[in-house]
């Protein structure tokens, strides 16, 4: 077997799995050794039963007092037993498993591993796996891979089916000179693949992750640097001598540019008037006011005679941006169309709008990835902005850059705070601008960090929310009920908040499975009022201005990176009212340093900061900053050293070999040349 075969090669793949695993970006062998573990199952020694501490997983080892019990509640029916283990004893409980009452012998020593809950005075093992010591001691020391997974595909299925890939496919060349490795102590790849899989030791896994970790970022640094060599090499064919329409805006707004609002913009337009074309990135807190910036930039392109597009990560952010600049350029009587090219949209309204971009008849084009199918062509483009880059990576702002017979202007802009020393590198195909500055009348969020006995409180404060006008978010780190995963669920979550809310707070959900069209019509609801509560995942994280929204609620706030609840934080306080954040830490410990970090301030940048100072490579079970850049492995958080050796040695190498010609570089320079967009082909 080999890397770039289809999986379906693989014993019991069939049709459906196969669609399955596509849905989580698995079509090849390669694809499917790559997608790494999000965690692992350790399996560790028994510990005594006064040890136990509240929401962790445990093992216990001991012996049924009594025989198992059944109890029916009307919903559900329960199998309770009491243990008797070293140091005292706990209930174990199972819902809907009478057959247990036949399997589990009294008097007989099992070994209980499950998350263990406080009852009173006694501790509580809910639902737990149980073993007999003789199986116990056979696994007892293993990590199991825990993965991500879809609806339809479970966790034991994609075990067997990468234990099949990695016996039976051919020794895999390793893309890193040996002379890089041994310099940095990295280990060999096909160790690297198995032991980040099925790793024999904690040891050994950090090993692996280290050399996987310092790969994927080495080749992106690499493959950005070539694409910047060749970026500056790009003349400037476009003139941008007129500057009326900016003006007209400028003039008509109901506030002053910021210092560093017009920091940035006397950048860009000395740029866009250069001998090269500018490759910026705009890198500003949520409520900075980079859209504004993006706006003159679109206007600048528009007034000389030129298109200029605008691409945003989700279908409604590309519709509020749409209809803010359509009224924008209204109310100022430019002549200028302003056009929306979404996936939603029909076959006939999509293709109308491809022929008035390719006839130059449209000047200004929102979009999302629609903007990026072969089917679109510009008459003549200057300008491109995309929003929020992490969200579409490198790949498609350059796929963009070709749709004109020019090569364009590129604008980008992120609300991700990352600190400079890390942006330079991660952006290091764009010069970066820093949005350091609030609007003067902006009012900051109140944040409170608490415990799970806060959540009723924070019900009835919600609701007090909405009975004066106002509206709330409540994240949940999942979309359903899993095994492999704790913490709250949307779909669970919002029927008890229905239970809990009165009859006229309509609660509404919005997850990551939903179809485009679905999460589409839930945000304009929201953003319309119809929704007063929206229990959602991260999803959110990038979405729709609402400024009618005061509340935002995150469960579980342990579970998630201090960047991201940053972002999350973002949604609210974007209105004249007061906006509050509560994060519920359910953790069952103290307040750590982390929550404390945000519920101190909310500059994003010094929290970024914070977090690099916090997380560091020790944190190796860590919370990935989920969404942030799109690498498979690496954190550019906890993982911040090994991304700045990363950058150091592909300095060094491109000033040696810049065009990778030296035979020792053959391997890497195929690599990179994947990465820049080679189409995969699958051997069937």
């Amino acid at each position: 077997m080999k890397y770039i075969d289809n999986v379906r090669l693989i014993r019991g793949v069939g049709t459906r799995s196969a669609s399955l695993f596509e849905k989580i970006g698995i079509q090849t062998v390669a694809d499917l050794l790559t997608y790494y573990p999000r965690d692992y199952e350790r399996f560790e020694v028994p510990v005594r039963a006064d040890q136990l501490k509240e929401n962790e997983i445990h093992t216990v080892a001991g012996s049924l007092v009594r025989p198992l019990s059944i109890k029916n509640t009307g919903k559900m029916q329960l199998v309770i037993g009491t243990v008797s283990a070293e140091g005292g004893g706990l209930e174990v409980i199972w819902f809907r498993m009478p057959y247990l009452r036949n399997k589990l012998r009294p008097g007989e020593t099992y070994i209980f591993r499950g998350r263990c809950i406080q009852k009173g005075a006694h501790m509580q093992m809910e639902q737990p796996a149980y073993y007999t010591v003789e199986e116990y001691q056979k696994i007892q020391g293993r990590m199991l891979p825990k993965y991500a997974l879809c609806k339809g595909l479970t966790n034991s299925f994609l075990i067997k089916c990468i234990r099949q890939a990695l016996e039976e496919t051919k020794y895999q060349k390793d893309d890193l000179p040996a002379d890089l490795r041994e310099r940095f102590s990295l280990a060999e790849y096909n160790f690297a693949i198995h032991q980040i899989h099925f790793p024999e030791s904690k040891e050994k896994l950090v090993e692996a992750r280290k050399r996987l970790v310092f790969e994927e970022f080495f080749l992106f640094i690499l493959m950005l640097r070539r694409w910047k060599g060749k970026k500056e090499e790009c003349k400037n064919e476009f003139s941008f001598s007129q500057n009326t329409y900016v003006e007209k805006l400028l003039a008509s707004l109901p506030y002053e540019l910021t210092k560093a609002q017009q920091r940035v913009y006397d950048q860009m337009k000395k740029e866009l008037r250069s001998e090269h074309v500018m490759n910026r990135l705009i890198q500003g807190d949520v409520g900075s006011g980079k859209t504004i910036l993006a706006v003159l930039a679109l206007l600048m392109a528009a007034e000389n005679g030129y298109q200029a597009a605008m691409m945003a990560p989700t279908e409604v952010l590309a519709k509020q941006h749409f209809e803010s600049i359509e009224n924008l350029t209204g109310n100022l009587n430019l002549p200028l169309t302003i056009l929306l090219l979404t996936g939603s949209m029909t076959e006939k309204q999509k293709r109308e709008a491809r022929e008035k971009i390719a006839s130059g008849e449209a000047d200004i084009v929102i979009g999302t990835h629609a903007l990026i199918q072969d089917k679109v062509e510009f008459a003549h483009l200057a300008l491109v902005v995309t929003d929020e880059q992490h969200r579409f990576g490198v790949r498609q702002r350059e796929t963009f850059s070709e749709k004109g017979n020019h090569m364009p202007h590129i604008l980008v802009m992120s609300a991700t705070p990352i600190p400079r020393t890390l942006a330079v590198i991660l952006y290091g195909d764009l010069d970066i601008s820093v949005v350091d500055e609030l609007p003067a009348k902006r009012i900051p969020i109140k944040n409170c960090v608490v415990g799970t006995g806060y959540r009723d409180t924070a019900y009835r404060f919600i609701e007090k929310q909405v009975k004066s006008g106002h509206q709330a978010y409540v994240i949940c780190p999942l979309v359903e009920e899993s095994e492999l995963a704790e913490g709250e669920n949307v779909l669970d979550y919002a029927e008890v908040l229905r239970s809990k809310l009165s009859s006229d707070c309509t609660v509404g959900i919005l997850h990551g499975r939903m179809k485009p069209a679905e999460k589409n019509e839930v945000m304009e609801q929201f953003a319309a009022n119809q929704i007063q509560v929206l229990v959602s995942t991260t999803v959110v994280e990038v979405g729709v201005n609402v400024p009618n929204a005061t509340v935002m609620m995150i469960e579980n706030a342990e579970h998630f990176g201090l960047a991201q609840l940053h972002q999350l934080r973002g949604r609210v306080g974007r209105g004249d009212a007061q906006s509050y954040c509560i994060f519920l830490n359910t953790s069952g410990q103290e307040q750590s340093k982390r929550l404390e970090t945000l519920q101190k301030s909310n500059d994003g940048f010094y929290i970024a900061s914070e977090d690099l100072k916090l997380r560091g490579p020790g944190d190796l079970f860590g919370i990935r900053q989920s969404g942030l850049m799109e690498f498979k492995i690496g954190d550019v958080f906890t993982d911040a050293a090994i991304l700045q050796k990363a950058s150091e040695e592909a300095e060094r190498l491109m000033a040696e070999d810049p065009e990778l010609l030296k035979e020792e570089h053959h391997q890497l320079k195929k690599k990179i040349e994947e990465w820049m967009g080679e189409k995969k082909q699958l051997s069937l």
